[in-house]
């Protein structure tokens, strides 16, 4: 079993940053992909930001220069900064991780932090 637990959520105005982190624990082997998705109210759940195993990275055209996904694999740990937030980056953002298991493969979701940015 693997869980995740999301942090860093908040109000702030715009302009303003701020930092979620998105830690695993459980029987975890390693961990691939890791992504930050959001969902704003009344939208689809889109893709923010995403790392691979390798570090590579890549970005929802409306988040690049602004946020940056990173990662620490010994704390099993995925972090978005978010600098210069806008209003339209109100919305709830969830961590995505794929886990690898001594079964296989396991995608997991963290539960969603509010990220609320006032104008």
């Amino acid at each position: 079993q693997v869980q995740l637990v999301e942090s860093g959520g908040g109000l702030v105005q715009a302009g303003g940053s701020l930092r979620l982190s998105c830690a695993a624990s459980g029987s975890i082997f390693s961990i691939n992909a890791m992504g930050w998705y959001r969902q704003a109210p009344g939208k689809q759940r889109e893709l923010v930001a995403a790392i691979t195993s390798g570090g590579s990275t890549n970005y929802a055209d409306s988040v690049k220069g602004r946020f940056t996904i990173s990662r620490d694999n010994a704390k099993n740990t995925v972090y978005l900064q978010m600098n210069s937030l806008k209003p339209e980056d109100t919305a709830v953002y969830y961590c995505n991780l794929e886990v690898v298991v001594t079964t296989g493969y396991l995608e997991v979701w963290g539960q969603g932090t509010l990220v609320t940015v006032s104008s």
